[in-house]
Order: structure tokens, then sequence, then C-alpha cells
């Protein structure tokens, strides 16, 4: 009879037809043996017969339903053949016999994610890492569930990525997607570079990279790239051929030729039912045509699809008891802002810079002209403080409430937590003053006032509609943000509560706080960044003005205006919203308490 030796070692240097030919003719002798059948299942499994090996592991569990291993093996092919419902019995069966079987917790979530089961998913993949931690292959995984859910322990699983390589293709590529999505660009340019110098055909790690280099600012990289897929591989599959579609779309912008951006877009359809990426850009191409009506028919597909998802990935933030920002639902009053003891603390100049505001008022602008003072040094946009703050909370610390519980040793780690946090994304030089520049930072003021008291902020200001606009068509990651993007009337009812949320802590713990408006900067640059060089403190304000020169050195900035502030200051983006006055009817009530406070008009006649 034929050893099962023999057998794995034709598997294992990739002959399975001969590998299968044997394990039959073992199994002629013996039709229930079970390393036989094993040996059988596996060498169907590795030339893609999958029905046929699907039977096999079947009849494997037959004759030993105690096995958690065949149960799995089992389910494994029925998911990759597609028949979910069965892999998914099949599953559970496999982990009531062996609960701790790190495998069939992966391979089972990979199925959740696929059935977009986005909550049993991010449970069944975090269970596997909490059983194997050490796993490079687990901890990608796991980490793609936490980005579906916008969970910013993503960025923790994926730290020790460097200590992982070589990896397999696929995970390698899943690795650099991943990268790039929580905003690490140049590893996952690094992770491409590397896969396409052993393989040069891998038509995946071309098209991954030529969206890293549009997202890098490097529009002629990704153009020429996309030439030589072109030309390499001439017959693309539906899917590739979207991709590449895609892809000449936002190039097709960037060189101001939005008619065939539309095109290309029209013609080439989202890249699947549940694409809403493919909306947002449609509608920033009909925008720029000037087509409104389209615009926002484009971006109603676009939320309801982003909405879609969101409420699969976090049904909790669709109860009707969940605040439009949560970060907003608890405040300090004055009487508890007495009872905080006078602590020790960094002063102003050993304290962040804070570019605050809420999104798309300008903010980045901001950011990019401090970072090219050689006296700062700023870092893309981090959730520090929701990261201390869900930390805490797991302490059974409630911010803003428990505050006054700090004391100075409190204050001094959940400082020394903030610095690693932030020299985790950047190299810092201690040299220069960090600028924390994240808008709905001002949503933590009093958190942030505990632990730098002395702090200065900027306070970006832009007209709220034009605002709301510039965030209604933007395709956010923060599941705050999705959620309160869904209409102009939460975005509006969002805008007045966090205002009234930052000016009510204001109003208390009277912060230092410089007020940038949008139109000011941009109407007369050289005096306003005189007025924010003045209130830092900074010697020359002559280097703010050549922030679009520092952008386009930094390459990757981690915000949806990535492609504006490598350009000059420009008065592109002021009034935008007029063409859109119809659509705003329903929202303006609304907004009217904080443009009467903020001295904004939504009545045209008074508007330039």
């Amino acid at each position: 009879m034929t050893t099962i030796p023999a057998i794995i070692s034709l598997l294992q240097s990739g002959n399975p037809e001969e590998a299968e030919r044997l394990s039959r003719q073992r199994l002629a002798q013996s039709a229930n043996d079970e390393d036989g059948l094993l040996m059988l299942a596996m060498s169907l499994q590795f030339q893609s017969k999958l029905v046929d090996a699907a039977q096999a592991y079947r009849r494997l569990t037959e004759l030993h339903p105690q096995s958690s291993v065949h149960w799995s093996n089992y389910a494994t092919v029925l998911s990759q053949t597609g028949n979910d419902s069965e892999a998914n019995a099949a599953f559970a069966s496999a982990l009531k016999l062996n609960p701790r079987n790190v495998d069939t917790h992966v391979n089972l979530g990979l199925l959740q994610l696929r059935r977009r089961e986005f909550v049993d998913a991010y449970r069944t993949l975090l269970t596997a890492y909490d059983l194997d931690p050490t796993s490079a292959r687990v901890r990608i995984h796991a980490a793609r569930a936490c980005t579906v859910s916008r969970d910013p322990f993503a960025d923790e699983l994926l730290k020790p990525w460097r200590s992982w390589l070589p990896l397999e293709e696929s995970l390698q590529l899943e690795l650099a997607n991943l990268l790039l999505t929580i905003g690490d660009a140049n590893a996952a340019r690094y992770l491409l570079d590397d896969l396409l110098e052993k393989n040069p055909q891998n038509l995946e790690a071309k098209l991954q990279l030529a969206s890293v280099y549009e997202r890098q600012n490097q529009p002629e990289n990704a153009t020429a790239l996309l030439r030589q897929i072109a030309i390499g591989h001439p017959l693309l599959d539906e899917g590739a051929q979207r991709e590449v579609d895609h892809q000449q779309s936002i190039l097709a912008l960037r060189n101001r030729d939005p008619e065939r951006a539309r095109q290309l877009l029209e013609n080439s359809g989202p890249r699947d039912s549940n694409d809403f990426a493919h909306y947002f850009s449609l509608a920033d191409v009909c925008d720029k045509q000037g087509d409104v009506k389209a615009a926002m028919r484009a971006l109603e597909i676009a939320h309801a699809r982003q909405l879609d998802e969101l409420r699969l990935a976090r049904p909790t933030r669709f109860s009707p008891d969940s605040p439009i920002l949560p970060s907003a639902a608890s405040a300090i009053s004055a009487q508890e802002y007495a009872q905080w003891p006078e602590l020790i603390a960094p002063d102003t100049q050993q304290s962040p810079v804070f570019i605050v505001g809420f999104p798309r008022s300008g903010t980045t602008l901001l950011e990019q002209m401090l970072d090219a003072h050689p006296s700062l040094q700023s870092m893309d946009e981090r959730p520090f403080f929701n990261i201390l703050s869900d930390e805490l909370l797991n302490l059974n610390v409630n911010v803003p409430k428990d505050l006054y519980r700090f004391n100075q040793r409190d204050c001094d780690e959940l400082r020394k937590r903030y610095v690693m946090l932030g020299s985790e994304k950047i190299a810092r030089d201690w040299k220069k003053q960090l600028v924390d520049k994240n808008p709905l930072n001002m949503m933590w003021l009093a958190f942030i006032h505990r632990l730098f008291p002395n702090a200065k902020f900027i306070l970006a200001l832009r007209h709220p509609c034009d605002v709301m606009l510039s965030c209604y068509m933007q395709n956010f990651r923060s599941s705050v943000l999705i959620k309160a993007s869904g209409s102009l009337r939460e975005l509006a009812t969002a805008y007045v509560t966090a205002m009234r949320h930052w000016l009510h802590h204001v109003d208390i713990l009277q912060p230092k706080v410089l007020i940038s408006r949008y139109e000011d900067l941009v109407a007369d640059p050289v005096s306003q960044t005189k007025r924010i060089a003045q209130f830092l403190e900074l010697d020359d304000a002559a280097p703010l003005m050549m922030f679009d020169q520092r952008a386009r050195e930094k390459g990757f900035i981690a915000t949806p205006s990535y492609t504006q502030v490598i350009q000059p200051v420009n008065k592109k983006g002021l009034n935008r919203w007029h063409r859109y006055r119809e659509y705003f009817e329903p929202a303006i009530p609304i907004l009217e308490p904080m443009l009467k406070h903020w001295g904004y008009s939504a009545d045209l006649s008074q508007t330039d």
C-alpha cells in the first residue's frame, strides 16, 4: 500500500495529480481509510477541484464526526465553493468540538467578512487574535475587520509588520492595502515595491502601487504605471479594467479634464454592488462640471450605500438614543471645573499646538502652513484623544465627567501615552513644537485642557454651508462623520452640536484660542499668516507661505484635501454652496444660531 509520507511528499513538491492517483489507489484497497481520504481531499483541493474535495471532506466528517479538523477543512472548502450557509454550519460544528482552533476562527471570520456579517467577523477574528496574538496572518485579517468597523485598534495590530516579512503574496498585498487605509502610504509602497521586485507580473500589486502614487501626489508615476499595465496586460478581466478606469478618472480630474473623468466613471460603473466610493468620485466630477443635480443624485446613492455598510459594521450608531456626536454627549460645568486640583503641567512651548474646527473648515491648510515653519512639526490627523478616552473608559473612567479625579501621576502618565502614540506615527524632532491637527479635537477640549492647560488652539472657521457641502461630498472613514454626513439636515445638527460643545467649554476653561477664518486667510494670506505667527510667538511668518512646497515634499497627506494643499492659496472653495442653495433649505433653520454667532449669512443677496 502507498505510504502517506510518499503522498505528502508529492503534495509538497507540487505534484497534486500524482498524489490524487496514489490516494485513490490506496482507497481502492480500503475505502474508508482516514489518511487516504484526507490525502485525496487535499490533492483535489490543491488542483482546485473544490466540489470533489468537499465530497471527500464530507465523507471524513461522516466517518469521524468528533474530529474538529475534518469539520474545519470541510467548512473551508465549502466556503471556497460559495456554499456559505453549509460552510457556516460546518464551522460551527468545528468550533463546538474545538473552540480554541485559531485557523477555524480565521477562516470563519473571512467567510463572515465576505458575507458582510461585519459584527460577527469582528468578534471572530479578534477571538483568533486573543488565541494567537503573534500570528501575522491572524493580525492582518483581524486588522481588516477593525478597519471595516472603524476601530483604530487596526493600527496596533499592524504595528509589528516589518518583523513578518517575507509574507506570501496575498497576505503582503492585504497588508499593503491595510497600511494605506490607516494612512501609512510609505510602508504600503515599500511592500508593493518588494512584491513587484519578486514578481513583476503581479497585476494587483501594480494596481495598488498606482493608487499609492496618486495618493502620494505623484500623478506622473501613477500615469506611467497604468500605461505599463495597459501594455503588459492587454486582456484585463472586468474587475481589473474597472479599477484601471477609476484610477484613470482620478488622474483625468487632476489634469482638469472632468469630461473624460465622468466618461470613464459612467462607462465603467461601480466596482461591485456595494461600491460607494464610485459615487463619491462621480459626484466630485459632476460638481467640477457644474452639474449640480447629477452630483446630488450620485451623493444620495453614495451615502445610502455607505450607511448600509456602517449599519452592518456599527449597528449601535443607529440606535434611537445614539447621539449624533458621542463625544458631545457629556460636558463639564463651571462647578465641576472648580473641583479640578491645580497640577504641574507643560508650559506653552512644551505643549502641542492644536488645530481644531469642524471638518472641512480649512484645518489641513493651516496644518501645512505651520508644518512649513522650521520651529514646528505636524503629524497627519490621528484620533489620539478618542483612543485615550476609550482606554480610560475600559478602566471605568469617564471623560470629561471624571477629569476632576485626575492627580499629578494620572496626567503625567496620560501625557506620556499621548507622546508615545504620536511618536509611533512620525519621527519626532524634539527641537520642534508639535502641531496636532484633528478637527474634532474640538470635542475633547476639556480633556486636552486637563493635560495641556497652557496649550494654544487655532479654531478654523469657514462659512457653515460651505463646510457642510464639502463634508457631504467626502468619503469619510470615521464612523461618526459617516453617520453625521448622511444628509444636510444631520450635518447641520452635528455642526451646531459641535460648536455649542466647543463654545460651552471655551467659556468655562478660557483656553488660549486664535480664530482663523478661511475666507480671511485666502483673501489676504500674508497678513493672516503674520497674525498666526504672532499668536504662536514665531519670529518669522514667511515660511508659513511656503506650505504648498512643503506639502509636495511630504508626498502623502492623510486628509481628503491632499490634492488641494499642494497648490498655492486660492479662492476656489469660497461660496461653493451657492450653486446648491435649494438643497440647503431644510438645514439653514438648524444652522441659524451658529450663522448668527459667527457672523455669516445664508441670504445670497448679502454675499459676494
